[in-house]
C-alpha cells in the first residue's frame, strides 16, 4: 500500500501529498485550498512570494469552519523570500497574518541569495541594467540561523530550505545547529536530481517535489514513455508521475484547482521495478529539463540546468 505519509527528522509526520498553490489564478485559491482540506487533503504550500496567502488563508478557514478537518490534522508549509533573507521572522509573521494562523507547520528559505532589502520592488528588485539587486553581502548560512530561531518561538513546528542543490546543502551543513527538515526542489523524470535526492536521504532531510508534472502545461504528461506506463495500468498520466514520488518516499505538490483533477490526484498506485527503471531513465533517453529557474545570475550548483 503506497504511505499517506513520511516521518521527519523532527518526529512529525508530513502528508506524502500537499496541494501547490504556486502560480494558481487570483479567485480560485481559496475555493481550491478549501475544498481540498474539506475532501482528504492535509498539506498546504504555499509562499509569501506567490502573492496569494490571504486566499489561502480564507480556504484554510473555510475548510475549517465547515468542520471537516481541525488544525492539528494539518501541515500547513510557507516560505521566507528572498528580500527578507536578513529578517526572517518579519516574513514570516506577515505569511501567518496573511494566512489567518498561529503557526505553520513547515517554514522555508525559498532560494538560497539574499535580494536588496532595500531596493525599488518589496519582492523583485533590479539594478538600473535590469538585472536583480543581490545583496552579496548576506549569506545563507546567516539566514539559516535565523530560521533555526523561529523554532523557539513556536511560530513554525520546523524549518527547512528549497532549492538546494549539493553545494550549497553542504556548505548549510557545516554550520547547522539544526538539520533542515526538508528541502524542497523541482522534481520529475526529466529532472530526477539524483544527487540532491541522495544526499538529502543519507542525511535525514526529507524531499518534497514540486512541478512533478512539469512546469507550464505538464509537459510529462504528453511524454511517451510515461503515456505507456500508464496505458499498461489503465489510469492517467498524472497518476503515474504522482506515484514516482511516492515510491521514492518523497511528498508531492500537485498543483490543481479543479475538483476533478484534485480528487484524481489523490489516489497512489504501486508501481513496479520495470515501471520505476524506465521513469528513472526518461532524462537519459530525451534530456534533461529544468522549468524552474529564476534569473537571479546565481550558480545554485545545479549540475544539471538546461
Amino acid at each position: 500500500m503506497a504511505p499517506s505519509s513520511f516521518k521527519l527528522n523532527t518526529g512529525a509526520r508530513i502528508p506524502a501529498l500537499g496541494l501547490g498553490t504556486w502560480q494558481a489564478a487570483q479567485g480560485d485559491v481559496k475555493n481550491a485550498v478549501s475544498y481540498a482540506l474539506r475532501t482528504g487533503y492535509k498539506l498546504v504550500d504555499c509562499a509569501f512570494c506567490y502573492g496569494n496567502e490571504p486566499e489561502v488563508g480564507e480556504g484554510i478557514k473555510e475548510a475549517l469552519d465547515s468542520g471537516a478537518v481541525k488544525r492539528d490534522d494539518l501541515f500547513v508549509t510557507s516560505k521566507m523570500w528572498c528580500t527578507f533573507a536578513s529578517r526572517v521572522e518579519e516574513n514570516l509573521d506577515m505569511s501567518l497574518k496573511d494566512l489567518g494562523l498561529d503557526y505553520v507547520d513547515l517554514y522555508l528559505v525559498h532560494w538560497p541569495v539574499a535580494l536588496n532589502p532595500h531596493g525599488n520592488d518589496l519582492k523583485f528588485p533590479t539594478r538600473q541594467d535590469g538585472s536583480r539587486d543581490l545583496d552579496l553581502s548576506w549569506s545563507h548560512i546567516d539566514t539559516w540561523k535565523q530560521m533555526e530561531k523561529l523554532v523557539e518561538t513556536g511560530k513554525t513546528r520546523a524549518v527547512g530550505v528549497c532549492n538546494y542543490s549539493v553545494k550549497y546543502l553542504q556548505e548549510l551543513l557545516s554550520y547547522a545547529a539544526i538539520t533542515p527538515a526538508v528541502n524542497q526542489i523541482e522534481n520529475h523524470p526529466y529532472l530526477p536530481q539524483a544527487d540532491v535526492v541522495s544526499f538529502c536521504e543519507a542525511r535525514g532531510i526529507h524531499i518534497m517535489a514540486y512541478s512533478p508534472l512539469g512546469s507550464g502545461g505538464s509537459p510529462l504528461i504528453k511524454e511517451p514513455l510515461v503515456e505507456s506506463i500508464a496505458a499498461k495500468h489503465g489510469i492517467p498520466p498524472a497518476t503515474v508521475l504522482l506515484s514516482y514520488h511516492n515510491q521514492r518516499g518523497s511528498t508531492v505538490l500537485a498543483k490543481s484547482v479543479q475538483p476533478s483533477r484534485l480528487d484524481q490526484n489523490k489516489t497512489f498506485i504501486n508501481l513496479d521495478a520495470e515501471d520505476m527503471e524506465v521513469l528513472e531513465d526518461i532524462h537519459r533517453v530525451v534530456g534533461t529539463k529544468r522549468y524552474v529557474y529564476p534569473a537571479f545570475n546565481v550558480d545554485f550548483g545545479f549540475p544539471d540546468r538546461s
